[in-house]
């Protein structure tokens, strides 16, 4: 039997609602797709960039510690060198008040000519030559002539060798020399330095290390106290 025209526009709605139907959900189904994967997608961007974030922070952090750790060691360090300075100044105003009283050694007569007569016999203990020429200051020449025999005599006492000395008349010490004397041999090539100023300097240098702690106490940070 045929359908009526009716009948038949009434199928062509029903298909059409059908397929309209279908495509409206499709078309939902496709957005909500594409919204869960826009959604994923802006998830992952954004720990993406939370962990470049957090990279840039951790590594300016380290930096910034980094610096700080830098700055604190060159602030000890400086003032390490600060108090060493001091101390070394110290030390040095000390030694320097003990050279401008050297000069006062001389004024005692007595005293100052048994120290240049035990002088001379230490330097001729080193030399151990024949013939010494003794040079001294200008105002010393009394003084070392009145104790060169000694000396002599003391030296050919322990050693039992001869000796000769001379003293040198032309050229003397000069007046920046607070005392004490020089013995030279074998035509100046040897010269063995005894006057006050030298052995200030040697003592010193021996002294520093017991100066130092005398001063400023034991260092614990120090291993050998040389």
């Amino acid at each position: 039997m045929a359908l009526s025209d009716a009948e038949v526009d009434k199928q062509i709605r029903h298909m059409m609602n059908f397929i309209e139907q279908e495509a409206t959900e499709k078309a939902e189904e496709i957005d909500a797709k594409a919204e869960e994967e826009f959604s994923i997608e802006k998830g992952r961007l954004v720990q993406q960039e939370k962990m470049k974030i957090m990279t840039v922070y951790e590594k300016r952090e380290k930096q910034i510690d980094l610096q700080k750790k830098i700055q604190r060691s060159n602030l000890l360090n400086q003032a390490r060198l600060k108090v060493l300075k001091q101390r070394d100044d110290a030390i040095q105003t000390l030694l320097e008040d003990a050279r401008s009283r050297l000069s006062s050694v001389r004024q005692n007569r007595q005293q100052y000519q048994e120290l240049v007569k035990n002088l001379i016999i230490q330097g001729l203990y080193q030399l151990l030559e024949e013939n010494v020429t003794v040079q001294c200051r200008k105002d010393d020449v009394d003084v070392v002539k009145n104790v060169v025999d000694a000396a002599a005599r003391a030296y050919q006492d322990g050693t039992k060798k001869e000796v000769k000395i001379k003293i040198d008349m032309e050229n003397f010490l000069g007046t920046d020399v607070s005392g004490g004397v020089e013995l030279i041999a074998q035509g100046g090539r040897i010269r063995v330095v005894n006057t006050l100023d030298s052995r200030l300097d040697m003592l010193s240098r021996q002294m520093i290390p017991e100066i130092r702690t005398r001063l400023f106490g034991v260092n614990p940070n120090r291993k050998f106290n040389f």
